[in-house]
Order: structure tokens, then sequence, then C-alpha cells
């Protein structure tokens, strides 16, 4: 299958081992992968702003790049879900339609595309929380959700699970949100920190050496929030681990 891997700008800027993470754990489970080297922000931060119109030039340079792939892949849930929701600035035709389409979230990818069921080379020996972005939980619904009565699942813990020596944690709020928000971290910067030490606090007296999530937005702000308060918690995203990151 013909796959384009979609690297969001804040993983290309501050965090590109998870972007090479993806690249890999994909050519892994035997993908052709293309990397489009003029793609840019997708827009997301400027619709989360209100400012719609503005994301025209984001979202036409993104279509010019993902156009006729089979799946376009990227390690976030909220610029997936703004791609595959509220792409919306430019003219909807059918090329469009498709990218919007065809464009997964790396858990979803595995979990409901590929079905991915073992990853042979990964071990983690570590007792982790997973987070789940909003995005992920209530846009994706990659995972049931505490406020709706249904049967439990989750679709990164099935992945997840199938990586030797892993143990998980569960925090007392798990499907809590984080504070991050995108540019709410901005606009009500206190409120933010505030739950994202809550979420922090929350994973350490649950006993988590380490938080996992498939959203490194969201890991950036807790690690932030970890770093001020002196917890000794770190930070991963779902992609190292599944490609065998030993951290």
């Amino acid at each position: 299958m013909k796959v384009a891997l979609f690297v969001p700008c804040f993983i290309d800027a501050f965090y590109p081992e998870v972007a090479v993470a993806t690249l890999e754990l994909l050519e892994r489970l035997g993908c052709e992968v293309d990397y489009p080297r003029e793609q840019t922000c997708c827009g997301q931060p400027m619709a989360n702003s209100g400012a719609q119109a503005d994301a025209v030039g984001a979202e036409k340079v993104f279509i010019r790049n993902f156009a006729g792939y089979d799946y376009i892949v990227g390690p976030s849930a909220s610029c997936v879900y703004h791609i595959r929701d509220h792409l919306t600035a430019i003219e909807q035709t059918p090329e469009v339609q498709a990218v919007r389409k065809n464009t997964y979230d790396l858990t979803e990818f595995l979990h409901d595309v590929l079905k991915v069921t073992d990853f042979p080379w990964a071990e983690f020996p570590h007792p982790v929380g997973l987070h789940n972005s909003c995005s992920a939980l209530r846009h994706l619904h990659q995972a049931s959700i505490s406020e709706v009565k249904s049967t439990p699942f989750s679709k990164p813990l099935a992945l997840l699970s199938a990586v030797k020596g892993i143990s998980f944690v569960k925090p007392e709020r798990p499907d809590e949100c984080c504070g991050f928000g995108g540019t709410f971290s901005v606009s009500e910067e206190a409120v933010s920190v505030r739950m994202g030490q809550d979420k922090v606090r929350d994973h350490q007296q649950a006993g988590a050496q380490y938080v996992v999530s498939g959203d490194m937005s969201c890991l950036m702000h807790q690690r932030g929030c970890a770093q001020r308060m002196g917890v000794d918690v770190r930070f991963i995203h779902l992609a190292q681990i599944l490609n065998g990151a030993h951290e």
C-alpha cells in the first residue's frame, strides 16, 4: 500500500525522534512510505483560534502534498481530526474529500487497517500510565469514555499490550483532559497549567514511571508541568515503544 507520512509541525520542530519512530515502525510492518518534503502545518492552530479562513493557505499546501496516496498517516490524533473533520477553508473537491477520508492517526491505522497484534521486536519493562487525548477519545473514538455506558475498549492499550515486559497503571481519572488543548494553553495559561499538574500527579500517584500517549502535544504539556513540579515521571510516544524503545 502507498502510505504518506504526515509529521505535525511541533513534532518536526521539537520531537523528530517520534517522526523517525513512526517511519521505522510503518516500514517494519511492510508499508511503502513516502515523506512529502514540502508539507507544513495542516492549519489546525488557526482553526482552533476561530480563524478558519486564515487556514486556507495551509490547507491548500496539505492537499497538494498528500493527494493521490492510499493512506496518509500521522502520529497525532488532534491533527488528524482537524484534517478529517475541519479541513473546510478550501473548496471541497473530490481530491480534497479523498485526502480527508484517507487520513489516519497512527494508532487507528495500526489497529483498524493493518490489524497488528504482535510487535516481536518491542520490549518495555516499565509500569506506564496511558494518556488518551481528548481528540483521540471523543473525536476519533480510540477508546471508551467514562461518561458513556458501553463495553470498555482501548485501541492504544490493545497495541501496547503486545509489547513484552510492559505493565499498566490506572490513574483515578484516566480520560480527563490534561489541559493542553492547543491554543487553549496560551489563552488560558493558568487553568491549563493546573489541569496539567493534576494529570501528572494522578499518574504519579498511580505508580507510573512513564506516561505514554499517541499525542505528543499532550505529553509536551505534561512534561513541562512535571519538570516544574520536580516529579520524576518520564513521557514517551506510543510509536517509540512499539518501534522498540528501551528507555
